[in-house]
């Protein structure tokens, strides 16, 4: 992009933006439902990309990618009416027929920085919260999921309105010239490393950051457990777009009496889902480029194979790969696999899981299996981590009402369903006071007295909370209407 001018496009949305262009709620609905209509009518194209890029499977390119973005949609469709209202507040007692409450209003143009795991999903999700908050949007998807960047870039100028959404496509020179603007939010996904990058830029600007990064998220597997379906559940997460998923199991940790069990599980699993030779399979994804190919290869040096371990450059095909006997210092278990390579490492009992997990980065996502509720509820007292799921993986991401976010190192913020809408709105606090009853403001203004500060306190300090009837509201209401209709007797004016 050789006549790349970053300027100019944050000026074009700044300019839409300062013009109140996609502020209306008729706008933003408007947007949503052209949204909808551009997935719907091309779910085909998107996947056909994705499968280019990752040679994503159909399935989990529908189930994983389109669905969730038109669900996310037709949530914001049916509540948006409402979560766009002021938010009525307690207010303290010398506030008595006082307004007070919260507008949430769009914080201006927003950077969105999109990943190339989930090219479709982690790209749109947060533009459907970004244009239902009234802000206006610049995406820069990811250009290692090149195709899907592509069919981003043609569909979305057709469907919505280009002076509030803009589609940046390009590498690492267009990303940072992009960094140097001033937005009024940036969210991106990706790498720690990169996640720096972006927040160092900010900075700079005091613009507030979403960073939805990632880590190695655990797996403690109890020998209390029922392991063949621990084996599948933890096989599927993992293994789904062969292990490129920010929240999928990164390793496990799990006692010897278990291990070999577990593990023969695990072999039968991935026979069963992909097949004696998953490379034939349909159903199996690939890595993402060669660079990354070459990084998840290196990993597998020097390591004890259990099963898979074959690796195909030409194809970027890793086979689903269990690795055993693993130690705390060996290169597999340092950074976040975000591949098909699955560690399985001894501890002694779950005392010495939690210490291992806790002497690390917060996780992402923690995972345990087990039937035990006190071994489950033990492990998500003591352990720190973003996110939890007990016997089960990955389906957090599918559940709109909750926070999808990080901590620490896995990153800060969160969204998905109105936390999106929430992470791109400005809470702002309105006081809207009436012109009368004026007496029973005399106790605020100069000179000051005893009587008045009295008065005052009497209004204004919190008391613990009383019990019985001296604690019932109607007293309170009386001593207000006492005081802002009886102030002229008492001497303040």
């Amino acid at each position: 992009m050789a006549d790349f001018d970053a300027k100019s496009i944050v000026d074009r949305s700044r300019a839409a933006f300062n013009a109140g262009k996609c502020k209306s709620l008729a706008t933003r609905l408007e947007h949503l439902k052209n949204l909808y209509r551009m997935i719907d009518e091309h779910e085909k194209d998107f996947c056909d990309a994705m499968k280019r890029d990752l040679n994503k499977p159909y399935t989990e390119c529908m189930g994983y990618e389109i669905t969730l973005a038109k669900n996310e949609i037709i949530g914001y469709l049916e509540n948006l009416s409402q979560w766009v209202k002021p938010e009525r507040v307690k207010k303290p007692l010398f506030m008595l027929g006082q307004d007070a409450y919260i507008r949430r209003e769009p914080l201006g143009v927003v950077l969105i920085i999109g990943a190339w795991n989930y090219p479709f999903q982690l790209t749109i999700h947060p533009l459907i919260g970004a244009i239902a908050a009234g802000n206006t949007v610049i995406i820069k998807p990811s250009e290692l999921a090149e195709e899907t960047a592509k069919i981003l870039a043609d569909l979305l100028p057709k469907y919505l309105d280009s002076d509030c959404v803009q589609v940046v496509n390009g590498a690492v020179k267009e990303t940072t010239a992009l960094l140097e603007q001033k937005f009024d939010h940036i969210l991106y996904t990706g790498n720690s490393v990169v996640g720096k990058i972006v927040m160092a830029a900010a900075a700079k600007h005091l613009t507030p950051v979403t960073l939805e990064l990632g880590g190695k998220s655990p797996v403690f597997v109890d020998k209390n457990c029922d392991i063949s379906t621990a084996a599948r559940r933890i096989t599927w997460g993992k293994f789904v777009n062969s292990g490129q998923t920010c929240i999928a199991p990164d390793y496990i940790l799990c006692e010897e009496e278990v291990k070999d069990q577990l593990v023969q599980a695990i072999k039968d699993t991935l026979k069963e889902f992909y097949g004696e030779d998953p490379q034939k399979s349909n159903d199996y994804g690939r890595i993402i480029n060669e660079r990354h190919f070459k990084r998840l290869e290196d990993l597998l040096q020097g390591v004890n194979v259990a099963a898979g371990g074959k690796t195909v450059i030409d194809d970027k095909y890793i086979e689903p790969t269990i690795v055993t006997d693993v130690k705390g210092d060996e290169a597999v278990m340092q950074h976040e696999i975000f591949g098909p390579i699955l560690p399985i490492m001894i501890v002694k009992d779950a005392d010495d899981a939690i210490r291992y997990i806790n002497s690390r980065n917060p996780p992402l996502m923690l995972h345990v299996f087990t039937k035990s509720k006190s071994m489950m509820k033990k492990i998500q007292d003591e352990v720190h981590s973003a996110m939890f799921i007990g016997n089960d993986s990955l389906l957090v991401g599918g559940v709109d009402t909750l926070p999808f976010g990080g901590v620490g190192t896995s990153g800060m913020g969160a969204y998905h369903g109105k936390h999106t809408f929430e992470t791109f709105s400005h809470r702002r606090a309105c006081v809207v006071a009436k012109l009368g009853m004026e007496a029973a403001n005399q106790i605020r203004y100069p000179p000051y007295s005893e009587k008045k500060y009295s008065w005052a306190q009497w209004l204004m300090a919190k008391k613990p909370k009383r019990e019985g009837i001296l604690g019932f509201w109607p007293f309170t209401l009386l001593a207000m209407i006492f005081a802002a209709f009886f102030a002229r007797y008492l001497g303040f004016v």
